[in-house]
């Protein structure tokens, strides 16, 4: 047998003599083996490491056969870890009570003394029970996530305009790699796409692509929802639960919005991104994970690097490779293919038949700024299909958009909707200060995080 095929084994028992000679022989097969002669540490053991197999002793007092005692360390390790593998060693005339045991949780049981080759291929088995609970745990979180995943809308990229050409030759010469990736540009323009899109021509297409959308995790959320926690780690912590970096193990994990982080969770993310490794909250077991990095945010991160907002060493893991998604605007090429690829999805959708646009329809969502890039135009056309009455779509049933080029200033406002107001006064802000964030929101009296909610709040 090779080396570390029987992994990490703990073993428990107060003979030292025992226990001295189970490591001699073990340790030529094992990644690691740990003995340990005082029960009462079995918790503290447990919940600090990972263990493929645990040897546990029945008895541990002196002229003591009833088997108590390892009864009770039995329920203390599936308590902490239900997934355990636990072997229990045992006399002779003790295999009745070692029979009650197994069906209390424990794997199997080995009689003392026992013979080498009986110990190796009992354990040998143990192992082969690890992996496969591992397996089915990690393939039941994966499955989740590809259900949460199948409820999205369409996914494909729609665009001929050179800007997206140009983009489809980036993703093609990047996604055979495992690069990191940082896609920049506006709401709505589709940055989970393009991840999707790389993850899809990638290595690594046929394990999971896992999206966490980082401005909606709060601060108190971000070590649970990344990096999960153990049972009973805090109030709410009724189960195990594993964060996104594991369950994206072999895949490709997207962080979106990744600028909107504080700085101390900066600092936590980057910690794991260079050691590639997670801990639990409740716990100090290191997991190692293999994960293709891809995120995206609408900040300008080089600008926040300035402004003591972004760290720049966390930029530099991050963007091995930027892609920068122009909006909507600057791709008028592209409208015509995605209105109509909207208008037949929400046709059928209604079970309505458009036969396409109207000359004066089409100019109206060409002429149009959309703001709120192609996530605007999708649902612009959803609702133009719900309300229209025709075969064709006209600008009469966009009525609801502004005809002004996207080049206009923002009309000045006569309205006393304080929504309204706000937005034209935001507008004037970021147009007076050339588009700088950090400008436009210090003369606003607001801080940057601030004007990036009421950025997404009014599509701007």
């Amino acid at each position: 047998m090779e080396t570390q095929d029987l992994g990490k084994i703990l073993i428990i028992d107060d003979n030292e003599d025992l226990l001295f000679a189970a490591k001699m022989l073990l340790k030529k097969h094992a990644k690691e083996v740990m003995i340990e002669k005082d029960p009462r540490r079995i918790p503290f053991l447990v919940n600090n490491n990972n263990y493929d197999v645990i040897l546990l002793d029945m008895n541990f007092r002196e002229d003591t056969t009833s088997g108590k005692e390892g009864f009770h360390w039995l329920k203390q390790i599936k308590e902490i870890d239900p997934k355990a593998v636990v072997i229990l060693i045992t006399a002779f005339g003790d295999v009745e009570m070692a029979v009650q045991a197994l069906k209390e949780g424990a794997t199997d049981f080995i009689l003392k003394p026992w013979q080498n080759e009986k110990l190796i291929a009992t354990l040998s088995a143990a192992i082969k029970l690890k992996e496969s609970y591992n397996e089915v745990d990690k393939l039941q979180k994966k499955q989740k996530q590809m259900q949460t995943d199948m409820k999205k809308p369409y996914t494909d990229i729609i665009g001929q305009s050179a800007s997206m050409k140009n983009i489809f030759s980036i993703i093609d010469k990047v996604a055979q790699t495992d690069a990191n990736v940082l896609i920049l540009g506006e709401n709505g323009t589709g940055k989970e796409l393009i991840a999707r899109a790389i993850h899809d021509r990638s290595l690594r297409k046929d394990d999971i692509f896992v999206g966490v959308d980082m401005g909606s995790i709060t601060e108190s959320l971000f070590e649970s929802e990344l990096f999960g926690h153990k049972r009973g780690a805090f109030t709410d912590a009724k189960d195990d639960r594993a964060g996104r970096f594991e369950i994206a193990d072999k895949g490709s994990l997207f962080l979106d919005e990744i600028g909107n982080l504080s700085l101390p969770l900066q600092s936590k993310l980057l910690t794991v991104l260079q050691r590639r490794e997670v801990t639990r909250i409740g716990t100090n077991k290191a997991i190692p994970v293999d994960i293709r990095l891809i995120c995206a945010t609408n900040m300008p991160l080089h600008e926040s690097i300035a402004d003591n907002t972004f760290r720049q060493d966390l930029l530099y893991r991050i963007n091995t490779v930027e892609i920068f998604l122009p909006p909507l605007r600057e791709r008028q090429d592209d409208i015509p293919t995605l209105a109509n690829h909207f208008l037949k999805s929400y046709s059928q959708k209604y079970r309505k038949t458009f036969t396409g646009f109207t000359s004066a329809g089409m100019e109206l969502l060409q002429r149009y700024g959309w703001p709120g890039n192609i996530r605007e135009l999708q649902h612009a056309i959803e609702r133009a299909i719900i309300m229209a009455e025709g075969d064709e779509l006209d600008s009469r049933d966009f009525f609801f958009l502004s005809a002004k080029p996207a080049s206009d200033k923002a009309p000045v406002s006569v309205t006393l909707n304080l929504d309204d107001m706000e937005r034209t006064t935001i507008q004037r802000a970021i147009d007076k200060n050339g588009g700088n964030i950090s400008k436009a929101a210090k003369e606003l009296g607001l801080t940057r995080a601030s004007l990036y909610r009421r950025l997404e709040k009014y599509g701007l």
